[in-house]
């Protein structure tokens, strides 16, 4: 079954490449800062930070990328950083295949019709969705930071109506994900809830992303709603993030870079509802 997933993943990712190289019509090559945003987001993406929170952080701070193109940016420059962890934890990782399988589908039905809405919003609605996203995110974090989240249990997989309810909370994942609410804080405390062991919740998460992103990322290379050169800099520098957390760092201690990370995604999201609010005022 893990075979199975590993081929349908390569043929999402296949698809995914064939759409959107055939869409560029001119390269523009990514600089530094977008480089450093794609190895440090992925680099602490795989050691369960979650990436989409600290790369809006990033993006709306330094000005990279316009508000309503973050959400398309993120979702197509993390696909193959998000399919290189995929295969990690899913090789590594014991779970359920059954559970794996039925999370992630459901993901990805949910990407489907999130990113296309999303991928047509106008800028202000982006930003209050993105504003709002970020502040349920650093709520995440700070549950996850203040010890909040249940402990888990030792559960590799789930039956009856818990399965019901993990493959129903990440279609919604899936849908909430292409705003720009990572999959990874909320999908971890949907799995602890449940009494499944934390270590389960890496391949879930990680390959949840992995075949949702490629979906919803179609949508918005149609729409054409993205940043080309932030979203190379996600692919260039986020391979390298990952490889080297995985093999090299494994571990470490995250504490003060979470508590960096929730008063960050706190500040941008304020940015963001306050860019909203200056929107409506100009258009009035």
């Amino acid at each position: 079954m893990k075979t199975t997933l590993f081929l349908a993943l390569a043929i999402f990712v296949a698809g995914y490449l064939a759409v959107w190289i055939a869409s560029i019509r001119k390269y523009e090559w990514p600089g530094p800062r977008e480089l450093f945003v794609g190895l440090v987001t992925n680099f602490f993406d795989t050691l369960g930070i979650g990436s989409y929170a600290p790369t809006t952080s990033f993006y709306k701070l330094w000005g990279l990328v316009r508000d309503e193109q973050i959400p398309g940016t993120m979702n197509i420059g993390d696909v193959l950083p998000s399919t290189l962890e995929a295969f990690i934890y899913i090789t590594v990782v014991q779970v359920d295949v059954l559970t794996l399988t039925l999370m992630i589908a459901a993901s990805v039905v949910g990407a489907w019709l999130g990113a296309g809405v999303v991928a047509r919003l106008p800028r202000r609605k982006v930003q209050i969705g993105m504003g709002i996203a970020l502040i349920v995110m650093a709520g995440f974090f700070l549950m996850r930071q203040l010890e909040l989240f249940p402990g888990g249990g030792e559960r590799s997989g789930l039956t009856g109506w818990q399965l019901a309810a993990a493959v129903a909370a990440n279609l919604v994942l899936g849908a909430l994900m292409t705003l720009g609410i990572g999959m990874y804080a909320p999908c971890m405390m949907i799995v602890y809830l449940l009494g499944m062991s934390p270590k389960a919740a890496y391949p879930i998460m990680t390959g949840s992303a992995a075949f949702l992103a490629p979906v919803a990322s179609i949508r918005f290379i149609r729409e054409k709603s993205y940043n080309l050169k932030a979203a190379l800099g996600l692919v260039i520098g986020g391979l390298p993030g990952v490889l080297v957390a995985a093999f090299i760092v494994k571990e470490m201690s995250l504490y003060w870079v979470r508590w960096l990370v929730i008063v960050v995604v706190a500040y941008t999201a304020v940015m963001l509802l306050r860019s909203a609010m200056l929107e409506r005022r100009s258009a009035a």
